[in-house]
């Protein structure tokens, strides 16, 4: 098998199957005709991984974003308990429209609970730890075309562009058709890396659009990405890309992330250099070490015992057997 062979095996156990990813979409999409059958609802559109097509497996959630009329709520977007209404608002919406037991649009949602920003709702047993949510986020659209969003725990709106990213990697698809494949392969990785801490999924799909290449094969691109993201990583941090939100994980261990992009750096220059020198099991073998046992590779070859060793008598002295422990 060949280093592109290993990647496309290897990407097919990272993406998503397509039914899972068609019934995702589905049950999004309910909510956005829902909610626009309501006039004080100006746009309804899906947010976040799926409609980035950089969703990693297993899809247990999706975001959608309604847009309401401000001029119907004239309070919203000011600092104190607007927040908290907005969210109570687009709760009782919910449960009216898409209740489980008495929803006049559909019966889909279990349970509606308000969070921070938005609200989750339950389309499965809201006490499976896998079930289905679609996180529902009420926002005011403003005129440089952002929006407000609400941020209950601080009594606050805070503002958000989340299409900037959404056209962003759409025209980095664009440039080079590996783009989201690989991020997904990058979110796959941030999962066992050797970091101290969490690292967010959209950490590294922010970090794939400054480090990513535009061009060339999947294995000269992560090994780009590393090097690259391990410099950008201590100078710069990861910065909400619309230049409005700041840093994307204040509590991102950045130096343990940074060393994580070092290691893989230097084992997939190697990986590189020997599927160069025409040594393509060696580079499977390093690419496996890097991205995981998912990655198909080789075995190593079982190391030959030494000729003096081999040469041996089979006896030489006598001695006793002991009991000793083994390992």
């Amino acid at each position: 098998m060949g280093i592109d062979a290993a990647f496309d095996a290897f990407q097919r156990t990272v993406n998503e199957d397509i039914e899972q990813v068609k019934l995702a979409r589905q049950r999004r999409d309910i909510f956005k005709r829902a909610l626009l059958s309501e006039s004080e609802v100006t746009e309804a559109f899906g947010s976040g991984s799926l409609s980035r097509s950089t969703q990693l497996k297993p899809i247990h959630d999706v975001d959608v974003i309604a847009v309401y009329d401000a001029s119907l709520y004239p309070h919203w977007g000011t600092p104190g308990d607007s927040a908290a209404d907005a969210l109570d608002h687009a709760r009782r919406q919910i449960n009216r429209l898409l209740g489980a037991t008495h929803g006049t649009f559909a019966q889909e949602v279990r349970l509606a609970d308000p969070r921070n920003h938005a609200i989750k709702c339950f389309l499965d047993d809201p006490d499976d730890p896998d079930a289905f949510t679609v996180d529902l986020m009420p926002a005011l659209r403003q005129a440089d075309g952002s929006l407000l969003i609400p941020e209950k725990l601080n009594n606050v709106w805070v503002p958000a562009n989340p299409e900037y990213l959404i056209a962003k990697v759409a025209d980095r698809q664009a440039e080079w058709g590996h783009f989201r494949p690989m991020v997904r392969v990058l979110k796959d990785w941030r999962q066992t890396a050797p970091v101290d801490g969490r690292v967010k999924s959209l950490v590294m799909e922010v970090l794939a659009l400054h480090c990513l290449p535009t061009g060339g094969n999947r294995a000269n691109g992560l090994k780009s990405f590393f090097t690259s993201a391990a410099v950008h990583v201590r100078e710069q941090g990861v910065h909400d890309p619309a230049n409005l939100c700041g840093p994307i994980q204040p509590d991102l261990n950045t130096p343990s992330l940074a060393a994580a992009f070092d290691d893989a750096a230097d084992i997939a220059d190697r990986a590189c250099a020997a599927a160069a020198a025409g040594d393509t099991d060696g580079a499977q073998r390093m690419w496996q070490q890097i991205l995981g046992d998912n990655f198909p590779a080789p075995a190593a070859p079982a190391k030959k015992a030494s000729a003096a060793v081999s040469s041996a008598p089979a006896l030489l002295v006598s001695r006793p057997v002991k009991d000793a422990p083994q390992g």
